[in-house]
């Protein structure tokens, strides 16, 4: 009986291993390093682009909506994205990102409710963003982490996925689609 518990101790703990290692193994922004179209940030985020999303809790729920009008501009390596967002409640916000591109592809973007910086890295058609952003809800500001990707699909059209999280759990998805006009 002993002997079974040891391997079955054995076996649990070799299994926790597995799993913690292939948790932490996700996409890196190289993989997408061949992916065309190439995302140039200064090229696609200048000028006027229109976005829709939504924000889905960790059940998969839709619970806001929302539009964004963007107006970014470049000079040199520094970009501005004005972001305007409109919320299915009527709510209204405002972020402005102050952009510095760096070599190889990193990005640091700061913004008023962004603690601290968000580091970006673009490959090919993607670009990682992470960055914790202090977020307001019923009177209280939260910091929560932002896990952001963004996929060019042509050069209009962008994609947006971003995981939501707090000390590791998951609360929700927001997902995005940019168009530029």
């Amino acid at each position: 009986m002993k002997r079974r518990r040891l391997l079955t101790a054995a076996g649990a703990a070799a299994l926790a291993a597995t799993l913690a290692i292939t948790g932490c193994a996700g996409p890196q922004v190289s993989d997408y390093a061949a992916e065309k179209p190439v995302l140039d940030l200064r090229e696609y985020f200048n000028g006027t682009l229109d976005a829709w999303g939504v924000f889905t809790d960790r059940s998969g729920k839709v619970v806001k909506r929302f539009t964004v009008v963007m107006t970014c501009s470049w000079q040199g390596d520094q970009g501005v994205l004005d972001e305007d967002f409109l919320y299915s409640d009527g709510s209204r916000q405002r972020r402005v990102w102050r952009l510095t591109r760096l070599a190889d592809g990193h990005y640091i973007g700061r913004a008023d409710d962004v603690v601290g910086q968000a580091l970006g890295q673009a490959r090919g058609n993607a670009l990682r963003w992470q960055y914790t952003l202090a977020l307001p809800v019923d009177g209280q500001t939260y910091h929560v982490q932002f896990d952001d990707w963004m996929y060019l699909m042509t050069d209009r059209v962008m994609l947006n996925k971003a995981v939501m999280s707090k000390y590791g759990f998951k609360l929700g998805e927001v997902t995005l689609s940019f168009t530029k006009r």
